[in-house]
């Protein structure tokens, strides 16, 4: 074990032309450092640069990872969105048909004022109101004062409900008629709400 110790006064003395009469505890000495320097330079310059490519692999490994696993439930999910996408068109065309546009509104209250008339009702007021102006469409109301009596306001009412138009009823109230006519001992007072579409000037 005493011959493995360096001295380290051998290395004052080392003729750097005569290398091969230097002892050899000193050139395993440095053959050792050249080989450990040898390895902390090529972690440095080589391992350590491809750890950090490696490590920049596995994280671009993963986001490919998490976008297939979002495209894969996109495709698996394409077919029942487009289901879906064709039933809203649908129903927005069905919607769309049953709006009258501007020059249609006219007649749609004219339709509703026949329906009194039809169902044996006598109109004291009969007053349709300001527009009211939405980002889709537009909402007119009109407010409606009708004398008669139950089957007669049931049959209006259904008869309302039933057109192809959209309009819609709101704030139902009846009470004792105030004439004294038998055949209308009521009146009824009502909003009916008509949709129609938004002009393109309107829209604009």
């Amino acid at each position: 074990m005493a011959n493995l110790k360096i001295d380290f006064e051998e290395f004052k003395n080392l003729d750097p032309n005569n290398v091969g009469s230097w002892p050899v505890m000193v050139k395993a000495a440095i053959v050792l450092g050249v080989f450990i320097a040898a390895l902390v330079g090529g972690y440095y310059f080589d391992t350590k640069k491809q750890q950090t490519q490696l490590s920049a692999e596995e994280r671009k490994e993963v986001e490919l990872r998490d976008k297939f696993k979002q495209k894969q439930w996109e495709a698996a999910t394409l077919p029942k969105l487009q289901e879906q996408l064709r039933e809203i068109e649908s129903n927005l065309e069905d919607l769309q048909n049953r709006l009258p546009n501007k020059a249609q509104v006219a007649g749609l209250i004219q339709d509703i004022s026949q329906q009194a008339i039809a169902t044996g009702l006598s109109s004291e007021l009969f007053k349709p109101g300001r527009e009211e102006v939405g980002q889709v469409y537009v909402k007119l109301p009109i407010t409606l004062r009708l004398n008669g009596d139950y089957h007669s306001f049931g049959n209006f009412v259904s008869g309302i409900a039933a057109m192809p138009r959209i309009v819609t009823q709101h704030n139902i109230s009846i009470e004792t008629s105030s004439s004294r006519n038998s055949d209308k001992p009521l009146t009824m007072e009502m909003t009916a709400q008509i949709y129609r579409y938004l002009d393109e000037s309107e829209a604009q």
